[in-house]
């Protein structure tokens, strides 16, 4: 089934790791929360590294750069090199490096993830608009990023330097819950400026492209736990994707989401990679997956049967997408999900 016409999450006979040669798996939700791993991913991601699976590590937040970002995932028993890190940074920088000069200025409003990107493609970071910039590049600079950084940015649009985002993501989690993001402060600086960035970061292609250069993917499946971000991004891409409900996204927004939204796989964590994915077939006027029907009375989704939670939910996915079409379901699920206990 292709991902522009996908109407019911896919099934898989083949283990995941098996299937795929490379999982291009987020962090924040997926991997890790508040720094610390999730419950199943250190043994999942360790028992399908072991199986041969090429496991790489891309995220939309451009603050730390590879080396930290491998530091910290080898600190909770995940082990990673820097080149197995693939960054918006990292993105942001080549698109920045295929439009201006080589060894030019790019005025830095972010962290040091962006430093050390632009470095590697041979450009210059700078502080200030009268540095005679050739670029602007915003990220994610933590929660302590002086105002005035927004204010330098403006300055140097304001005499026509191209402004470029790694990313647009509007919150980001924190050990003490969702905080703006990136997208936020670009928000500050499009209201300052009038302009609008070229942005790299996840759901779109130069993020797409920098993480198949970096690793050579030859069938990659994205892994992770945001539909607008890492689903939609696998859709741009044209590649199968796994979404994990052990971050950001929860059942009623699967249930609802669009085209571009929907996962080729659905799983609880991490496991589902080691395993099959079950098949979702037409039953009984609605659709089957274990030991449950879902179909569509009235305007509500319906679920009969009993097994579990998992291939219940799957199969609301299918009802759902398919009466939905190309748009974003509206009916009512909350009885349903409750059967579920989701």
């Amino acid at each position: 089934m292709s991902q522009q016409s996908r109407t019911r999450p896919g099934g898989s006979a083949t283990a995941l790791n098996e299937a795929y040669d490379t999982a291009l798996l987020d962090l924040d939700g997926v991997v890790y929360a508040g720094g610390e791993a999730i419950a199943h991913a250190v043994e999942s991601l360790g028992t399908a590294r072991d199986a041969g699976m090429h496991l790489a590590y891309v995220t939309n937040n451009a603050l730390r750069p590879p080396d930290a970002v491998a530091v910290h995932l080898t600190e909770l028993g995940v082990p990673a090199d820097a080149a197995d890190v693939i960054t918006s940074a990292q993105a942001v920088a080549r698109l920045i490096a295929e439009q201006v000069p080589a060894g030019a200025r790019v005025l830095v409003i972010g962290g040091d993830g962006l430093r050390v990107a632009l470095r590697e493609r041979g450009l210059e970071p700078v502080e200030s608009a009268d540095d005679d910039p050739a670029a602007v590049v915003q990220g994610y600079g933590g929660p302590d990023m002086a105002w005035g950084r927004f204010a330098e940015a403006c300055y140097a649009i304001a005499r026509g330097v191209p402004w470029f985002a790694s990313n647009t993501d509007l919150t980001i989690p924190s050990p003490r819950g969702i905080v703006p993001g990136n997208g936020a402060a670009v928000e500050v600086v499009r209201i300052g400026s009038g302009a609008e960035p070229q942005v790299a970061g996840k759901p779109l292609p130069p993020m797409h492209r920098e993480t198949i250069l970096r690793t050579g993917a030859k069938r990659p499946l994205v892994v992770g736990d945001r539909l607008d971000t890492d689903i939609e991004g696998a859709f741009n891409g044209g590649v199968d994707s796994l979404l994990v409900l052990t971050g950001v996204t929860n059942a009623a927004q699967l249930l609802a989401a669009e085209p571009k939204y929907r996962p080729t796989y659905v799983d609880a964590d991490l496991r589902g990679l080691l395993t099959g994915q079950p098949e979702v077939t037409e039953a009984d006027g609605g659709f089957g997956c274990g030991g449950w029907t879902a179909s569509v009375r009235g305007k509500a989704l319906v679920l009969d049967g009993d097994g579990e939670t998992l291939d219940g939910l799957r199969a609301l996915c299918a009802a759902a997408w398919t009466d939905a079409g190309d748009g974003s379901c509206a009916l009512d699920a909350g009885k349903a999900l409750a059967r579920l206990g989701l």
